[in-house]
């Protein structure tokens, strides 16, 4: 999962690209990467950290140009090096810069293509690269000086042919325009605006969640349709164009579930209104299978994307709400931690208990999800440590039982706790005293809603196993777990990268500041 940004502006938008950037910060925490064009040369900044890191003072000021593309990393291929922030860059034809949420699943067969035919080298082990690479090679089989808007969607209509799996893409073509375009299944989401400058020229803005949107003062104009792309050309025109063949409205149900901003709006979808009747459903079903006796004094969320949930859940209910615990929001998310020790110490220096809403009470503690369960169990000892007599847990979400594919970095299926498990089994495990998930069809149902009647169906893949892009068997699963498990990831974590380092890479035409 990443963020992506690109403006065309009649200003610089180094500011603005930064900005946005922040606001899509929850999306990667990584690694940030913000490239610009000035008269038909690009300036670059990316490297491993937050944003507010990556970029200093001496940064902004190189990064000219009224056109511009920004990216935030959370790694789920390749290697965690600095080469592997983006956006990445190709000098032909025109030279284009990428940046990409999600994950190709056919990525390496595209790489042996791109090399064995289509004679392109790549420099990462990064599926974004791919992606980059593809793009460029079937417009530059186009053959322009200067390629019109029909030559642009005929080329995405390709990546479309080539490219399977999830993907949000913003591009820049070097003094052509920007580009962004999503997946047929729109897995990923990618939103555009426009804003009206004071000398009543127009600017636009495309980004993976309306909050960087309407925080930059753009007006929100409507999400890119699956298979969908926009172009802005070089002097602010703006053309789009369905460019799939069968697009299907399939967007990944977990943006809703834990990814997304509770205040944004994805296809159309309140985030914080769907985690309301998430509550609700939740709440339902607790007094469906726990009876009016529920037994639960209090209603603890653990932050930060369960709150909204358990806040309905409360109501619902007729509990008390209370915030108990205080969350370091300077730890990083902890699923995807590789080894068992470090997720549990991590935990424990994320979350601190206020005691006196624990002691002597029976505390429903309510999370977004449960992926390994080592912080449910972790965190259920720290409610009893406080003093809690009973501790029961509840997840908004169904049990993950399948790694996800599409740009989430849930781990192996054998590291995930319900894999092959049953609700008792994992009560046991995590020590809870009483453990309920939200049914499947309760979470679609909470998402759904009469105002975006064409969205019925998500990609539900890590509940259910449905792949909906297709091309999943147990052979790529298998591949899969092994790069994922918590082995690989150490192993990957000592690896010496001998790629160019992405803080002093000076690429023809790019110049890295």
């Amino acid at each position: 999962m990443c963020g992506v940004v690109g403006i065309a502006g009649k200003s610089p938008v180094n500011q603005m690209l930064f900005d946005a950037l922040t606001m899509l910060q929850h999306r990667g925490q990584d690694a940030a990467g913000i490239v610009t064009c000035h008269e038909g040369r690009l300036f670059l900044r990316k490297d491993n950290g937050m944003v507010r890191d990556v970029f200093h003072t001496r940064h902004m000021r190189a990064l000219q140009g009224n056109y511009g593309i920004g990216h935030v990393r959370y790694p789920t291929a390749g290697s965690a090096s600095s080469a592997e922030a983006q956006p990445f860059y190709v000098n032909s034809p025109y030279g284009i810069t990428l940046a990409h949420n999600g994950n190709l699943t056919n990525a390496e067969e595209i790489h042996d293509d791109l090399f064995k035919t289509d004679l392109r080298h790549m420099n990462t082990d990064s599926d974004s690269e791919v992606l980059l690479n593809v793009f460029a090679h079937e417009l530059q089989k186009r053959g322009k000086l200067a390629p019109a808007p029909e030559d642009i969607f005929h080329v995405v209509s390709r990546v479309h042919e080539r490219c399977k799996g999830a993907y949000g893409v913003v591009a820049m073509i070097t003094g052509q325009g920007l580009v962004g375009f999503r997946d047929p299944n729109g897995i990923r989401p990618l939103i555009y605006g426009s804003r009206l400058t004071e000398t009543g020229e127009m600017e636009y803005i495309i980004a993976s969640e309306s909050v960087a949107i309407t925080a930059l003062g753009f007006k929100v104009e409507r999400d890119i349709a699956p298979g969908e792309a926009i172009f802005i050309n070089a002097d602010g025109e703006m053309f789009t164009q369905q460019c799939a063949e069968n697009p299907q409205y399939r967007p990944c149900i977990f943006e809703y579930v834990y990814f997304a901003r509770p205040d944004a709006i994805i296809d159309g979808i309140s985030v914080y209104k769907a985690r309301l009747k998430m509550g609700e459903k939740l709440a339902h079903k607790i007094l469906s299978e726990w009876g009016e006796e529920h037994d639960i004094d209090v209603v603890i969320p653990i932050p930060d994307t369960s709150r909204t949930s358990a806040l309905e859940l409360a109501n619902t209910l007729g509990v008390k709400f209370r915030e108990g615990f205080m969350k370091n929001r300077y730890i990083g998310r902890t699923f995807i931690m590789p080894g068992q020790q470090q997720r549990k110490k991590s935990v424990r220096q994320k979350l601190n208990p206020v005691e006196l809403e624990f002691k002597d009470k029976n505390v429903l503690l309510v999370d977004d999800s449960i992926v390994r369960g080592t912080t449910c169990n972790e965190i259920i000892q720290m409610a009893r440590d406080a003093g809690a007599k009973k501790v029961f847990f509840a997840s908004a979400a169904p049990m993950v039982k399948y790694p996800n594919v599409y740009g989430i970095d849930m781990p192996a299926k054998k590291e995930l706790i319900a894999s092959e498990r049953s609700v008792e089994e994992i009560r046991e495990i995590i020590e809870a005293d009483r453990l309920i998930f939200q049914d499947l069809e309760d979470l679609k149902a909470a998402i759904r809603t009469s105002k975006v009647p064409d969205l019925q169906e998500f990609d539900c893949s890590v509940f259910d196993g449905v792949y909906v892009a297709g091309g999943i068997d147990a052979a790529y699963l298998d591949e899969l777990e092994q790069k994922r498990n918590d082995t690989a990831k150490k192993s990957k974590d000592g690896y010496i990268d001998v790629n160019i380092d992405a803080a002093s890479v000076d690429l023809t035409g790019v110049t890295e500041q």
